[in-house]
């Protein structure tokens, strides 16, 4: 791939491309399809003129400002309007009402592949993407060698794209898109495409346009990548912005409203591991608490002090990994936690890349109640995951009767009477 975008390349862009600060600008947007019980109804409709359609609204009166070299997380649940946003912001849809301003060549990481044709090989659908995305034949040229190595699909490059896989299709679509050096990146839950050295690549890659000062739109279901790299938020929810303002703020609101409209997990499991383990994976997570590691764990409220025992392996020639540990309540809230990333400590391993942490969270303040512990092992700066493991109500706090308080701290306190 070509070498990461710098500062300076985007202070340029930015002059050239607009007298404005700003990068996107979207004033009253919306967007509404026509449904039809039945194709008779819409042939009605065509012969008769009479309305025969509901419309039924996806975007409604979205009004957003974006600046140049700013990122932007938007979150919601499925079917919230989030990707169909993205699309009228590449100019692959039309709004039905409303502006779209862009300032800046923009580059679009929706469904990757999607705008391939399946008859031209590889090399063909390079060059058309490319010239659609406005590079000159010239520059496709020199970019076309960086492009094919990137994607890592060899001798398919010259292959029609209809014999690729889908992650094939995805590597060189993720390829394209980010080759030219766009001004304004869109991606839409995209942030790991094919296997784990790929997906880590494609990751590093997002991270070097932030570090560029590219303006990015960046679409997630994980709450902790869109706090971890976006400046600002925006919450949408059946079409409608509900927030928009510091991540953590938005993401406490949506994460609010998620947790109100939650279910009981149907699966219980004492230890639940993810499928997907990227070049790194958890051997094993032990709890102990007053020389006792059975669970579930009985701690005294106030006394007790819990330690999390963790050993993992992570390939040798990667960076040094973090680790995230958490403690949940029952019905999954969120309670406390500490990264190794965060705490600078370092982990080591040896020259097989195993490696053993432990950390102790000392006379847990924690009140009556079951918890859950969570354990995530992630790349050397905490943003992408390899591995976790869930132990669900691994902890019982409890405490005596006359000590009963309220919520789920005992925070230290004092009384003054007059």
């Amino acid at each position: 791939m070509s070498p990461p975008p710098t500062a300076d390349a985007t202070d340029n862009t930015t002059d050239n491309t607009s007298a404005s600060d700003q990068a996107l600008v979207l004033r009253g947007l919306s967007k509404a399809y026509r449904s039809y019980r039945s194709d008779l109804d819409r042939l009605r409709e065509m012969l008769t003129g009479n309305p025969r359609h509901q419309d039924i609204s996806v975007l409604a009166d979205i009004d957003l400002e974006v600046r140049h070299g700013e990122v932007l997380g938007i979150v919601g649940r499925n079917g919230a309007g989030k990707s169909t946003l993205l699309k009228i912001i590449a100019g692959l849809l039309p709004p039905s009402a409303g502006s779209v301003e862009v300032n800046g060549r923009v580059a679009a990481i929706l469904e990757l592949g999607a705008a391939f044709h399946p008859e031209m090989s590889g090399r063909e659908n390079v060059y058309l993407q490319a010239a659609i995305a406005g590079l000159e034949r010239a520059e496709i040229d020199a970019l076309f060698p960086h492009i094919a190595a990137f994607a890592e699909i060899g001798n398919f490059i010259e292959r029609p794209v209809k014999t690729y896989s889908s992650g094939m299709a995805a590597r060189l679509g993720f390829a394209v898109a980010t080759a030219v050096d766009p001004d304004i990146l869109i991606i839409d839950e995209a942030l790991s495409v094919g296997d784990g050295a790929f997906a880590r690549k494609s990751f590093d890659r997002i991270m070097a346009f932030r570090a560029a000062a590219k303006t990015i739109l960046f679409c997630s279901h994980t709450s902790y990548h869109v706090e971890s790299i976006c400046d600002r938020v925006l919450w949408l929810d059946q079409g409608r912005a509900m927030a928009t303002g510091e991540p953590e703020g938005v993401l406490n609101q949506y994460q609010a409203s998620l947790d109100e409209a939650a279910m009981p997990e149907s699966e219980p499991s004492s230890d639940r591991r993810a499928a997907s383990r990227q070049r790194g994976r958890l051997l094993s997570v032990d709890l102990s608490a007053d020389g006792v590691s059975s669970l579930p764990l009985r701690l005294r409220s106030g006394e007790s002090s819990l330690c999390i025992k963790v050993r993992f392996v992570v390939d040798p020639a990667l960076p040094g990994p973090s680790l995230a540990v958490g403690v949940s309540t029952a019905d999954n809230r969120a309670v406390f936690g500490a990264t190794s990333f965060h705490d600078q400590v370092p982990l080591q391993r040896d020259a097989s890349g195993f490696g053993v942490a432990s950390i102790t969270f000392p006379d847990i303040p924690l009140l009556r109640g079951h918890y859950t512990v969570h354990v995530h092992l992630a790349c050397e700066n905490a943003l992408h995951p390899y591995d976790r493991a869930t132990l669900d109500r691994a902890i019982e706090v409890r405490q005596p009767d006359y000590a009963a308080g309220l919520g789920l701290f005992s925070v230290p306190h004092q009384w003054e009477v007059s």
